[in-house]
């Protein structure tokens, strides 16, 4: 059957358009399509109609998605959650949600514990800390200030690795003494293998139950005048 993997959490997106097969754990990335930001809605439904045409294929064939749930940008995120809500409930397909963060985890060269770092603006950094040795582990995911990120990191120097695909970043954090990893920014293949693997282990989740991650509140509700 085939996996579609979106992700439009940052200023650039992507989709990709996978084959898998129930019981095995490799899967054949068919294409990845870059995304431009600041056009989402208006790019994603046609070009996943023009790769499933591509490869020869309609969204009949389709049999379940992954997506990026966050953190991310506000605007972004809607947009693609709200076009895979719509296609899993049309076909009736499930869902996988899939953080940014754990595919920055993932992106490390190591199995080991991390802190997955993003770039979160205002002098912020979204953080998930994830344990990739052990699977029944249950990650944490915040937002701290950079500071505060460099003295915790710092006082867990000896057991865990900062991963980040933020150049600015890796900077700062080797300046200050940290182990860091620069990895490439995951893209919708990525998102599509974890997809794969949570949908497997009967992760899924519902159209109506599927929400944006934010970790960050919105301009809106911390600027919004007490009732």
């Amino acid at each position: 059957m085939l996996l579609l993997a979106v992700d439009t959490s940052g200023k650039n997106g992507s989709l990709a358009l996978a084959r898998v097969t129930p019981g095995q754990s490799e899967i054949d990335i068919l294409e990845t399509i870059p995304l431009t930001g600041g056009a989402f809605s208006a790019q994603l439904v046609p070009l996943i109609a023009a790769s499933l045409e591509k490869h020869g294929h309609s969204k009949r064939d389709l049999g379940a998605f992954a997506v990026v749930s966050g953190p991310g940008s506000f605007t972004g995120l809607r947009v693609g959650l709200a076009a895979i809500k719509g296609l899993a409930e049309a076909l009736e397909k499930p869902i996988v949600a899939v953080s940014l963060l754990e595919a920055v985890a993932h992106g490390s060269a190591l199995l080991d514990r991390v802190f997955a770092v993003l770039d979160a603006e205002r002098s912020d950094v979204y953080v998930g800390d994830y344990d990739l040795g052990s699977p029944l582990s249950v990650p944490s995911e915040r937002l701290l200030g950079r500071e505060e990120l460099l003295a915790e990191a710092k006082s867990q120097s000896s057991d865990r690795l900062v991963v980040t695909p933020d150049a600015t970043l890796v900077s700062a954090l080797r300046a200050g003494g940290i182990r860091v990893e620069l990895i490439e920014y995951p893209s919708s293949a990525v998102i599509a293998r974890l997809g794969w693997e949570h949908l497997q282990h009967g992760q899924i989740v519902r159209p109506a139950d599927l929400e944006a991650n934010y970790i960050r509140r919105s301009d809106a509700e911390i600027f919004a005048k007490p009732r």
